[in-house]
Parts: structure tokens; C-alpha cells; sequence
């Protein structure tokens, strides 16, 4: 209930723990606070927190509009409700290496297992769009050695990006690579791969743990985690997949209630009531303190203060409105179901 009940610093063991060559540990991208119980629930190893989400999430592209406390609060929101270990998007670290070391300890204090930061100029744009311009490797060596100087926990990890592929090709990118990791980069982001053999030849230039990028509409193809872990790959990230699943089924319903005037079509694809008051743990606050916490849930009257008190009501109250609905042929709700969603 809460909070997540394994500690920042433990997460921050997990996840070097998972950063093994040849592992393609899958990270998928969390959209909301929410969106974590369900990549939990789902046995992936770890979280994802995309800088291009966080920023597309308050309606802004992702070109370095956001603030670090903008990232740093929501990293810290989802961070909270999961006991995996969160990966967040920190762009350029906010600044100079200044910035960039204030940066890291905001990151530890609001609770993620690491980060990356970019050797992009500021502002930046998303790694797979034309027109990215990149630091010299000076600059880009100073804000890894910022970052890793900052670190208060020797285990937060440090990732390197590098978006010079795009630039200057293959070889200039490893060689920047190589760069980084002789500042003190943990593990290497190199973006926009143009295939396999790249992640590949990447893998075997550096010698610390390699991610590979797998995002939709990109430049690089979308690959299987066993191929990619053929070619040496320790972390796949999917950062923008769950926001663009959302928002599609978002539009869709958007559509068909402004043509057909109801919702009813679409209901039996969404997640029913009981199902997510599982997700929130609705049970658990209910019998946390039935005194201050007690609850009805409109729509089931006469519930027992036993029922409340044990944390039951809730869930059944839900559970029971869910198959009310479900086997109504008219595919209406009922006035206190709306009520009690609005």
C-alpha cells in the first residue's frame, strides 16, 4: 500500500544485476504512475521512463521543454509504485556539468535506479528525427564526469548516450563511446542503429553493458529480444510503446462515442471496475484503518461494516457492479456507477 517496499537502493543492485551481456533485459516504457503494476504484474524485470513521453505526456514535443523538476517529480511518481528498478531519461542533464551533477542527485533522492544522459546540444529533439547536432566529445566527457563525481550511491548507474550515429557514422560513435566509458559511464545508449551488425559491432568495442532502443516508427528496425540478445545486447527498452497504445484506443473510443452516441461497443475492452481497484490495492486501504478508511462503494447498498473492516467491500461491491454491466444487453451504466467514476 502506498509505496514500493524494496528500498532505491536496492533497486539500483537489482538493476546492475540484470545488465549482463546477451540478457536483452525488457524494459518497457511506463506512461503513468499506474501503468507500472501492470508491467510488474506482467514479470518484466524493470521499468523504463522515456524523457520523450514525460514531455509528450503534458502536451509538449519532446525538443527540451521539460524541466528537471518536471522529470525528477513524475520519475519519482512512478518510481514509488513499483518495486522494480526504474530507468529515466534525463536528456542533457539540464545544463552544464553543473547542472548536470545537481541533475543525478535529484534522481537518487526521488528514487530511480539510473539514468542516461545524451551528448546531444541543448535544447535537443528525439533521437530518431533528422536534423540532431551533437557536443564535441570535450563537453560530452565532461557531463558523464559530472554525473558519476555527483553520485552519492555507487550503484545509481550512469548510462551514456551517444546520438552521433546519425551525424558521423558508425565508427565516430564508438569512438565516442569509448570515450565515455573511459569517463566513468556504467553502461552505453547508442541511438538510432541502423541494424543488427551495428549493435553488434557496439557490443564488442565497449566493455561495459549495451542498451538497444526498440521504438515504433524509428530508425532502427524493430528486432525480437532473442536477436538482439544474439548480438550481445544487456537492456531493450520499448519507451513510447504503451502511450501509443494508450492514446490509439483513447482516439478510437473518442471516435465511435461522438458517431454512435455511446461508449457501449468498447466496453467489454476496457479494464472493468474490479480490475482496477485490484491495481490501485483498494483493499488494502480500506483495511488498513477501517475507522478513518471505511468505505461503500455506491451502487452496492447495505454493505456490512464487517465487509469494510476485512477490506472486502471494495473489491466485491466492484466485482459485483462489473457483472451487473457486463450482462446488461442495453449497455448502459447506472446512474450511481457514473457517479461514482466521475
Amino acid at each position: 500500500m502506498l509505496n514500493s517496499t524494496t528500498t532505491p537502493s536496492a533497486k539500483r543492485r537489482a538493476l546492475r544485476a540484470l545488465l549482463r551481456p546477451g540478457a536483452a533485459a525488457p524494459f518497457p516504457g511506463a506512461f503513468t504512475p499506474l501503468s507500472t503494476r501492470l508491467i510488474e504484474e506482467q514479470g518484466f524485470p524493470g521499468v523504463y521512463i522515456s524523457g520523450a513521453v514525460l514531455a509528450n505526456e503534458l502536451g509538449l514535443p519532446d525538443i527540451g521543454l521539460t524541466t528537471l523538476t518536471e522529470v525528477a517529480a513524475r520519475g519519482a511518481q512512478i518510481a514509488r509504485t513499483t518495486d522494480l528498478p526504474c530507468l529515466i531519461d534525463a536528456d542533457t542533464g539540464f545544463g552544464e556539468p553543473m547542472n548536470v551533477a545537481r541533475t543525478i542527485q535529484e534522481l537518487e533522492d526521488a528514487g530511480l535506479a539510473g539514468c542516461h544522459i545524451e551528448d546531444q546540444v541543448n535544447p535537443k529533439r528525439c533521437g530518431h528525427l533528422e536534423g540532431k547536432a551533437t557536443v564535441d566529445t570535450a563537453t560530452a566527457v565532461q557531463r558523464i564526469r559530472a554525473a558519476v563525481d555527483a553520485r552519492r550511491d555507487p550503484d545509481f548507474l550512469v548510462m551514456a548516450r551517444t546520438d552521433l550515429r546519425a551525424g558521423a557514422g558508425l565508427d565516430a560513435a564508438i569512438e565516442r563511446m569509448r570515450a565515455l566509458v573511459d569517463a566513468g559511464a556504467d553502461a552505453i545508449f547508442p541511438e538510432a542503429m541502423a541494424d543488427l551488425s551495428e549493435f553488434e559491432a557496439v557490443c564488442r568495442a565497449v566493455d561495459v553493458p549495451v542498451l538497444a532502443n526498440m521504438t515504433e516508427f524509428g530508425k532502427s528496425p524493430l528486432y525480437s529480444r532473442e536477436q538482439l540478445a544474439q548480438t550481445g545486447v544487456a537492456l531493450v527498452i520499448y519507451p513510447v510503446t504503451l502511450l501509443r497504445t494508450a492514446m490509439g484506443e483513447i482516439e478510437r473510443v473518442l471516435q465511435t462515442i461522438r458517431v454512435e452516441g455511446s461508449q457501449a461497443s468498447h466496453v467489454d475492452e476496457m479494464l472493468t471496475r474490479a480490475r482496477l481497484y485490484d491495481l490501485v490495492d483498494y483493499e488494502s486501504f480500506s483495511s488498513f484503518d477501517a475507522g478513518i478508511f471505511d468505505f461503500e462503494v455506491p451502487g452496492r447498498a447495505g454493505t456490512d461494516s464487517a465487509g469494510a473492516a476485512d477490506g472486502t467491500g471494495a473489491a466485491d461491491s466492484a466485482r459485483t457492479a462489473d457483472s451487473a454491466h457486463r450482462s446488461s444487453t442495453s449497455g448502459t451504466v447506472s446512474t450511481d456507477e457514473q457517479r461514482s467514476e466521475s
